[in-house]
């Protein structure tokens, strides 16, 4: 479905998966709204109106249906459906045709404990709403202690209640309705092979490494950016004398290990790279195509490692950046773009004063996509040029109040690019695969 455009006229259907409670709905407005935002749960909450009477299927809509209900644009629809698919809240299907036909499955959220459990969610909870409000949730869901040590357990059991009798033999209905929930999908994990390989096999279990354990080291290794490599130590400690892994101890190593390396501050959104549904289809070569491409694919951390020339970047840099990202809500190819011009004009300085500057310009001019971001750099720097020519020409001195002639004398590798042209100066190569060479 990605890089797919969606019509007004394109239907779709809502099938029900599970069975929704008003606690459900109480905990996806309480703690997955912070994470995916009001569209989103929005969304959730329209689809589940759509079914029917019985909750389990709704009739044929179009997308227009939902436009009109949620008063949203389609854009914002499909947005807010995607971060309801990366939470598990709903699965997509299509099926093409002269109006394609999308069938939406809805799913039940993790309870309270799964939730604050999660080795993603739980952290990126953490992170949105601050250290007050996310205790005040915690302690919204903890069950009230008391005290049962002079008390005896007086409970009947099934047996002393009901005589069991000659009845029918019954098949049981696998259809029946049910409590659903779906798992969170990530596309890239770990190699296990590498990292099982890696422990001596007389320190592991047989059941060591099943598909919990690795669910939970690769959800781990998304949320605090770990390799293979950075793994094998962490998961080696983790095993307990029975040859099996401790998953509290693990997850505080992969914790602990991310604090350390990051002056205690725990993840964000840094490596995360530009959504699917705002990328550039594949296929162009041509200069311009290419260094789209390049925006699209790395994420902020790595682009500005890489103009680090492989080392750390300063944690007021990655702050900087994290601020675009968290505060400003700035799609991650977009920074990318920002860190290149900014980079390149200020002789290789990110300065902060003029970084939030263009922020702000941007912000108002709802950039979104790599290439909105690279032709509003180059518009702007036309127009500054302009001004800072027309300066010298009436003064003689080169005299503008904000901007210098240094500013505009290094530009960017992708202005005054044909997107057709797919020849490249031999200087315009070096540039572009310096921007390359990181790209996984």
């Amino acid at each position: 479905m990605k890089n797919l455009t969606i019509l007004p006229a394109d239907t779709y259907t809502v099938l029900n998966k599970t069975i929704i409670s008003d606690s459900d709905l109480k905990i996806v407005s309480m703690l997955y709204q912070p994470i995916i935002g009001f569209s989103a749960v929005s969304l959730y909450f329209t689809l589940i109106d759509d079914l029917d009477k019985l909750q389990l299927m709704s009739d044929d809509l179009t997308h227009h249906h939902l436009m009109a209900t949620m008063q949203l644009r389609l854009e914002d629809i499909v947005i807010a459906r995607e971060k309801l698919e990366a939470v598990g809240l709903l699965k997509s299907y299509l099926k093409k045709g002269s109006i394609n036909q999308y069938v939406y499955l809805i799913y039940s959220p993790m309870n309270a404990n799964e939730f604050f459990n999660h080795p993603i969610l739980n952290i990126v909870l953490y992170n949105n709403l601050g250290k007050k409000e996310y205790e005040k949730l915690l302690n919204f869901y903890k069950i009230p202690k008391v005290n049962l040590k002079d008390f005896d357990d007086v409970t009947a059991s099934f047996d002393e209640v009901f005589t069991s009798v000659r009845g029918n033999v019954l098949e049981f209905d696998n259809d029946i309705t049910k409590r659903d929930t779906n798992n969170i999908v990530l596309n890239k994990g770990i190699d296990f092979n590498l990292l099982i390989s890696s422990i001596p096999e007389s320190q592991i279990n047989d059941r060591c490494f099943n598909d919990e354990i690795k669910e939970l080291i690769n959800s781990l290794s998304f949320t605090y950016n770990l390799q293979t490599t950075d793994m094998q130590g962490l998961v080696r400690d983790a095993i307990n004398e029975k040859g099996l892994i401790d998953k509290n101890k693990l997850r505080r190593s992969c914790r602990d290990y991310y604090q350390f390396d990051n002056n205690g501050n725990l993840p964000t959104l840094i490596y995360n790279k530009q959504p699917n549904y705002l990328k550039k289809p594949d296929g162009d070569n041509s200069k311009w195509g290419r260094l789209v491409y390049a925006f699209e694919n790395l994420t902020p951390y790595q682009f500005l490692k890489q103009k680090y020339k492989g080392a750390e970047p300063t944690q007021r840099d990655k702050r900087l950046i994290e601020n675009l990202l968290v505060e400003q809500k700035f799609n991650p190819g977009v920074v990318n773009v920002l860190i290149a011009y900014v980079l390149k004009i200020n002789g290789e300085q990110l300065k902060k004063s003029y970084v939030e500057t263009l922020a702000g310009q941007w912000k108002r001019l709802n950039i979104e996509t790599v290439e909105e971001a690279m032709r509003i750099t180059e518009k702007e720097h036309k127009k500054t040029k302009k001004m800072i020519d027309a300066d010298h020409k009436n003064s003689g001195k080169g005299r503008v109040s904000s901007v210098s002639t240094k500013n505009t004398s290094d530009i960017p590798v992708w202005f005054d690019t044909d997107p057709n042209k797919s020849e490249l100066s031999e200087e315009d190569e070096l540039e572009l695969n310096k921007i390359l060479e990181d790209l996984v």
